[in-house]
């Protein structure tokens, strides 16, 4: 069998390989969270997410809701170096995002089972 051939053959298969998991997998809420950021983000987001007393009159004041929170927690950014992953029982995170033209600033306290909102800011 000549070289050109079995590359003909590889790709064949190749591509209907692609096919068949295109076709399987379509649908399919499967995510690619490799990054550190991505990882601690759906880390948050699975859990129950709770309010200090204050945030909600926080974000009642500055005409946001829980989407701005849940888009920040979706869309924004760990800032590692302001935050204190390793401390025990519960990591302390920094978020960053924008959502309407504003800079939303989030400290979330990650624990086991519960990501708890200490802290929001609109940055100027």
């Amino acid at each position: 069998m000549k070289l050109i051939q079995r590359i003909g053959y590889y790709l064949g298969g190749f591509s209907l390989g692609l096919i068949l998991l295109a076709f399987f997998l379509n649908g399919k809420k499967a995510s690619c969270s490799y990054g550190p950021d991505a990882r601690v983000l759906k880390n948050i987001r699975l859990k129950k997410i709770k309010y200090v007393n204050n945030i909600q009159s926080q974000l009642l004041h500055n005409n946001l809701d829980s989407v701005a929170i849940q888009y920040v927690l979706r869309k924004g950014d760990v800032n590692f170096s302001e935050s204190n992953a390793k401390q025990k029982p519960c990591g302390i995170y920094k978020v960053e995002g924008d959502y309407n033209e504003k800079e939303i600033i989030l400290t979330i306290e990650n624990c086991d089972s519960i990501a708890t909102i200490t802290h929001f800011r609109i940055a100027d």
